[in-house]
């Protein structure tokens, strides 16, 4: 049986195109390796992604009594928030609009058991000279 675990970022002062980069790397991945991974990245959009993620374990943990070692990413999206409109004086006094972005992203982990390792059987080899007689 697998559970799914939800954490939500709201607002975050980011491109969706820039944090998608990132949020791209996670999908599919166990989380115990994203930890690692999320904190050597360089991109800025690796932190917030960390604590995105470090707040769904704790939930996952605290919420659910579910085990670290068995979570992974089923899905992340990043989606576009509210655009804030700026205007930047140029010369001759124009002016040009500033666009500033920002996203919503969804996290859900889902927790799996570990699954067990089938047996393989070994087939007996016969000659076919002993199945022709």
């Amino acid at each position: 049986m697998s559970q799914e675990v939800k954490a939500k970022l709201s607002f975050l002062k980011m491109g969706p195109r820039k944090v998608r980069l990132v949020a791209d790397m996670m999908r599919g991945h166990k989380v115990t390796i994203l930890l690692e991974r999320l904190s050597l990245r360089p991109q800025l959009a690796a932190q917030p992604l960390l604590k995105l993620l470090k707040s769904a374990i704790a939930n996952a943990k605290n919420n659910f009594k579910l085990d670290v070692g068995t979570l992974r990413v089923k899905t992340i999206t990043v989606d576009g928030g509210p655009v804030v409109k700026r205007w930047m004086p140029r010369a001759h006094g124009r002016a040009t609009p500033l666009r500033q972005r920002t996203s919503h992203i969804n996290l859900v982990l889902i927790s799996e058991e570990p699954k067990e390792k089938k047996k393989k059987v070994k087939k007996e080899k016969t000659n076919k000279k002993e199945n022709k007689k």
